[in-house]
């Protein structure tokens, strides 16, 4: 179904800051803490998924029933905060491309699977809360990503149908989640390879948002 583009959703781990050392620096560290061994590709496979989701699939079982797996997420996002404070920045292009969008009158609202406290983290460090109008995170959904209850959440927060906005991902449940909504998807080669994201249902792939215009946006939508 064609729109009439409207609004920007985007993920935020791996496509507003490019924070995947960081995550992998966090996970280290909450695995040392509890004696868990975990390869990297048994993180990358859980990326994009609500943190209720990671821990569950991560930890081990008599851990989960001892902390409690919300409290595990909240432990190891604070170590992920703790470490990314100093250096967190924009993801290369963001900034310009959100203003761009703006004199575009596009409105903007980030769907992440991360909790409410590090959406606000990164709005807030990266200085870019005044671009966005809506914010859905993991915490506040029945359902995270791959289901599409985040992105379908989003649109509505800014009022418009999901064939009225474009999804930026980087991951593969998240370009899962955008699609079953019915959304057109832009994936960032930060998290994965362009080989990789290829084998996914992604409609665009760039490098960053230095490879993003609104044009090339609304012939993605309205072409």
């Amino acid at each position: 179904m064609k729109g009439i583009l409207k609004g920007l959703l985007f993920d935020m781990d791996g496509v507003l800051v490019n924070n995947l050392e960081v995550h992998r620096a966090a996970f280290a560290e909450f695995f040392r803490r509890y004696g868990v061994e975990r390869s990297f590709d048994e993180l990358s496979r859980v990326f994009g998924k609500g943190n209720d989701d990671i821990m569950g699939e991560l930890m081990p079982a008599d851990v989960v029933a001892r902390v409690g797996i919300r409290e595990l997420g909240n432990e190891k996002e604070a170590i992920y905060r703790e470490i990314y404070a100093p250096t967190i920045v924009p993801q290369p292009g963001l900034v310009a491309f959100l203003e761009e969008a703006k004199g575009e009158g596009l409105r903007c609202a980030v769907g992440s699977s991360g909790y409410r406290a590090n959406v606000d983290f990164v709005l807030d460090k990266c200085h870019i809360r005044d671009y966005f109008s809506a914010a859905v995170a993991g915490d506040e959904v029945t359902r995270c990503k791959p289901d599409p209850e985040i992105y379908l959440t989003a649109a509505a927060k800014l009022g418009l149908e999901p064939c009225e906005c474009v999804v930026f991902e980087d991951a593969e449940a998240g370009i899962e989640a955008a699609k079953r909504a019915g959304i057109k998807v832009v994936a960032l080669a930060t998290t994965f390879s362009r080989e990789f994201l290829a084998s996914t249902d992604a409609d665009v792939i760039v490098d960053d948002f230095r490879d993003v215009s609104v044009a090339m946006l609304r012939e993605l939508v309205e072409g």
